[in-house]
């Protein structure tokens, strides 16, 4: 059950990065930013949400290709979370992807401590993706141990 949590929480991941604007245009009605809304007229997370809506609106007008690389980055969550399929149908097989994901959920931290000020990601969006590798990694440790229960059981 908790691999499969993995798995959703990762094919979510996925899926809700094909319609970026969508969801930043939803966000921002949801913060009462109107379509024209300036993010300097706003503070705090609303700020960064139109922030980030009015650059994808200007980027996909004129660079509508962009968009397609962060189809990739959807695309990859639903291909690492069919690698966790494995450990979910045959844990005693797949204890090297339980591991894999632990070092991606770790490397998440520095990812985003480095790239994140590189690209002007203010800290609290910075620690909301962080959050993702500590969130993710508890299930992982925990079917980690299940593991070692099952081989010592076996042994």
């Amino acid at each position: 059950m908790t691999m499969l949590l993995f798995i959703i929480g990762l094919a979510i991941s996925g899926l809700t990065a094909f319609p970026l604007l969508l969801e930043l245009r939803l966000l921002g009605r949801l913060l009462d930013a109107a379509p024209d809304s300036l993010p300097q007229d706003h503070g705090g997370l609303a700020f960064w949400i139109i922030t980030v809506r009015n650059g994808l609106e200007a980027t996909y007008a004129g660079y509508p290709w962009i968009a397609y690389g962060t189809d990739w980055l959807a695309f990859g969550h639903l291909v690492i979370a069919g690698f966790f399929v494995g450990p979910l149908i045959n844990p005693l097989s797949s204890k090297s992807t339980l591991w894999t994901g632990i070092a991606a959920c770790v490397a998440v931290i520095p990812l985003a401590m480095i790239c994140g000020p590189l690209r002007g990601i203010p800290l609290y969006w910075r620690l909301i993706d962080c959050s993702f590798g500590v969130i993710g990694i508890i299930p992982l440790i925990y079917c980690l141990r299940l593991l070692k229960r099952i081989e010592a059981g076996e042994k």
